[in-house]
């Protein structure tokens, strides 16, 4: 896919903090007068937005690994097609909260082996991929405890207990290794401050 703004994303457990990171981010390349658009997953467009109330409010049970992929997949064919790719082509900087590393692990690796049927939906209906990847590395009990103490709506994997956070991580790490050509993994274990400026001249050193 054609683009000529750069794509960053970021990953990570839940209650890494990675969302007030990519915000931080966002800011601090608007600080320096770059074009930022600052968006999510699931979410960033209108109707990826009604998607993501479906796939992150209720039981944990309430879909299968299969049924949440295809979500997934529709919310981010949409946020491609109207958010992401005319910014890439504006020239414009896109900092996204989660993008299709987070399905190859929670649809594909987690709850499953669906890790080659996510690859492969990937390939055929999306076919981005960030230029850079910033995974927050967070100790799994601690974000686990800071996600749940939001207290939101939005908890649906969260409710599947520090067990299942413990697994993502050491499939995040991994995944750091498979893609470690875009990946940078960053300890998220500080303040948000120092934290964000580990992210930024991780962001300097890649050029």
């Amino acid at each position: 896919m054609p683009k000529d703004g750069l794509f960053i994303s970021f990953e990570g457990i839940d209650g890494s903090g990675k969302s007030t990171q990519a915000r931080m981010l966002a800011e601090a390349l608007e600080a320096r007068g770059k074009d930022v658009v600052l968006t999510r997953e699931p979410g960033g467009s209108e109707g990826a937005e009604e998607i993501r109330a479906l796939v992150l409010q209720g039981n944990p049970d309430r879909w299968s690994a299969e049924t949440e992929l295809l979500l997934f997949t529709a919310a981010r064919r949409d946020h491609v097609e109207r958010t992401i790719t005319p910014a890439l082509k504006a020239g414009k900087i896109v900092v996204c909260d989660r993008f299709a590393d987070s399905t190859r692990l929670y649809q594909g690796m987690t709850r499953g082996d669906l890790r080659g049927t996510v690859d492969a939906l990937h390939d055929l209906v999306i076919g981005l991929e960030p230029d850079l990847t910033f995974i927050i590395d967070m100790d799994p009990d601690k974000g686990h405890a800071r996600a749940k103490g939001r207290q939101t709506i939005e908890e649906r994997f969260e409710d599947f207990g520090t067990d299942f956070q413990h697994r993502l991580r050491g499939e995040f790490l991994q995944l750091a290794e498979e893609f470690s050509h875009r990946c940078v993994v960053i300890d998220g274990d500080a303040s948000p401050e120092i934290v964000a400026s580990r992210v930024l001249a991780a962001l300097d050193a890649h050029g």
